[in-house]
């Protein structure tokens, strides 16, 4: 019997197509998901003073998130879907409206962009992997990270993250991980983390599941 090819996907050349490059240049559209939080918001009747007690963030901080002066992490996101009783899909990248999705490589939705929380950089870059599915719980994300300084999350949820390109610098309560391509980490996200490159840039595909 004829010995058929197969991938070994622990070859790490083998990644290196699965990412697309996120590039400087691509156009983001960094204020749509503070204008999706601000029309969720409204939706709901909820006023910003609201908001800020339901969340803990100031009021300015909410009117720059919803003006798109401050590009919010996707832990914050996480915390705004949850005090606006909604789907983190729907603010990362919209509701959907189909019971499956299939995303070619060049088909990918538009990069959105994340800042740091003292707003000097980006924080990471990302684009949805199923944008179109309606009523998802999870959120699937190819993220090109930054080289940042220390910015602990904490909210409610789980995630996956496997590395893709460069080393990442993980930290999951007080115990800290370099990742290199092939290597993945499951955690809640109830527990204290922090993910950055550890290199200028690295790229990861992370699932994010409420």
């Amino acid at each position: 019997m004829e010995k058929k090819d197969t991938i070994l996907h622990n070859n790490l050349d083998y990644f290196e197509d699965l990412t697309g490059d996120i590039k400087d240049s691509d156009k983001a559209a960094p204020d749509d998901v503070g204008k999706r939080i601000r029309e969720l918001r409204e939706e709901r009747s909820i006023s910003i003073e609201d908001l800020s007690n339901l969340t803990g963030f100031s009021i300015d901080r909410l009117n720059n998130i919803e003006s798109g002066v401050e590009q919010p992490q996707l832990g914050t996101v996480m915390k705004l879907s949850k005090a606006l009783d909604a789907a983190v899909g729907r603010l990362v990248s919209g509701m959907g409206n189909k019971l499956y999705s299939i995303t070619r490589k060049n088909e990918r939705k538009a990069i959105s962009r994340s800042g740091s929380l003292s707003g000097e950089k980006n924080a990471y870059s990302y684009m949805s992997l199923a944008p179109e599915v309606h009523g998802r719980h999870m959120e699937a994300l190819i993220v090109q990270l930054e080289k940042v300084e220390k910015e602990t999350s904490i909210h409610n949820g789980e995630e996956f993250i496997f590395v893709l390109e460069g080393t990442v610098y993980l930290t999951i309560g007080n115990d800290a991980y370099d990742l290199n391509p092939g290597d993945s980490a499951y955690y809640l996200s109830t527990t204290p983390h922090f993910i950055t490159a550890k290199t200028d840039k690295a790229t990861i595909l992370a699932v994010i599941y409420e």
